[in-house]
């Protein structure tokens, strides 16, 4: 067991910046096209984050030309280039699957105020 938990720590990232549900955030994904790698910017709101480890995925969604669009993400993948966070979110559920339903000013979520040191 120490040795798939060696791994696993080996693969995680260490760099990622603290992101919730609510989030507003710009991921950027390395997108390959036959034999060229760019770089494509998914901007929208984090609908909920599951499991732990290496496993850890996210889930984001935006809305492109009136239609929702949902894309999972795995926290530790090597296509993630990074991840911006744009807002924070102020929410009280850790999944916001009622978003899915809204649109319009409806689907907004409120802005976190940050504590002044």
């Amino acid at each position: 067991m120490d040795i798939i938990k060696k791994i696993q720590m080996e693969n995680m990232k260490a760099e990622l910046p603290k992101f919730s549900v609510g989030d507003t955030v710009k991921v950027h994904v390395k997108v390959i096209e036959g034999k060229r790698e760019r770089i494509q910017i998914f901007e929208g709101i984090v609908l909920k984050r599951q499991n732990g480890g290496v496993g850890e995925t996210f889930t984001v969604r935006k809305i492109s030309s009136g239609v929702g669009v949902e894309r999972t993400f795995l926290v530790h993948s090597p296509k993630i280039e990074d991840v911006v966070i744009v807002r924070r979110g102020k929410v009280r559920r850790a999944k916001l699957f009622y978003l899915r339903d809204r649109i319009g000013k409806a689907a907004k979520v409120k802005e976190r105020k940050e504590k002044r040191a």
